[in-house]
């Protein structure tokens, strides 16, 4: 199966370098889709890099920081005009392990969506204080809760989806970023008919460069979940 590989960028020089060649290793077969926001510390310079040696790396430049689920709605219309049948989403900075890609895709017959899960059996987290894990957890079982969603952590950014299954989805009604957005498309695909399923994985908080979660992300992603709930 053709897959791609996105991975949404700002300010991650420090990573971005490394993160794709792992990528390549654990999948050699795989396209890689960097998405970069305008990055200041120069990532976008470094993927263009990256891409004129290897024409499995492909760039998308935007104008400024538009969002992690912007960025990922973006990756998905690029994967379904080129015709790619799986797609991943990771992020840039190693607390998604390029090794564990291997085991979403073997994951995937039989499903629509497979999730490298931080609560099932076997998965967890590394270097999180406890307020942390607290946001964490409460959003993932506020989530499951309002929209009846038998996912253990359903706010995970670590995925690989069957493109059969997003182009049941009208991306054009996907309006949530950021952890609301993990949530929007898990229910979305279930909603379309498709199973889920969790594998494990160790989540370890980034290697190099600063964490892009703030307060505004949380109530966003509070808030959208209630507004699918009550469908508005």
């Amino acid at each position: 199966m053709k897959s791609l590989v996105i991975i949404p960028t700002y300010n991650e020089s420090e990573n971005i370098e490394q993160v794709v060649r792992e990528v390549l290793a654990a999948l050699p077969d795989t396209e890689i889709l960097v998405i970069d926001d305008n990055s200041p510390d120069g990532t976008g310079v470094i993927a263009d890099s990256l891409a004129g040696a290897n024409t499995s790396i492909h760039v998308l430049h935007r104008p400024g920081k538009m969002g992690m689920g912007n960025a990922y709605n973006q990756g998905f219309r690029y994967a379904r005009e080129r015709g790619y049948d799986v797609v991943f989403e990771m992020d840039a900075d190693f607390s998604h392990k390029p090794s564990d890609l291997p085991r979403l895709l073997e994951n995937l017959q039989g499903n629509g969506l497979v999730i490298g899960s931080r609560y099932v059996e076997g998965g967890g987290t590394v270097n999180w204080g406890f307020s942390r894990k607290l946001i964490s957890k409460s959003g993932n079982l506020y989530a499951r809760t309002i929209l009846g969603m038998r996912v253990n952590d359903i706010t995970a950014g670590f995925r690989c989806y069957r493109v059969e299954a997003l182009n049941k989805v009208d991306l054009d009604q996907v309006k949530s970023d950021g952890y609301g957005f993990q949530v929007e498309m898990a229910y979305r695909i279930k909603q379309a008919g498709y199973s889920i399923r969790e594998v494990p994985i160790i989540f370890e908080d980034r290697r190099a460069g600063q964490s892009k979660m703030s307060r505004n992300i949380v109530f966003e992603a509070f808030v959208r979940v209630l507004m699918m709930r009550l469908k508005v």
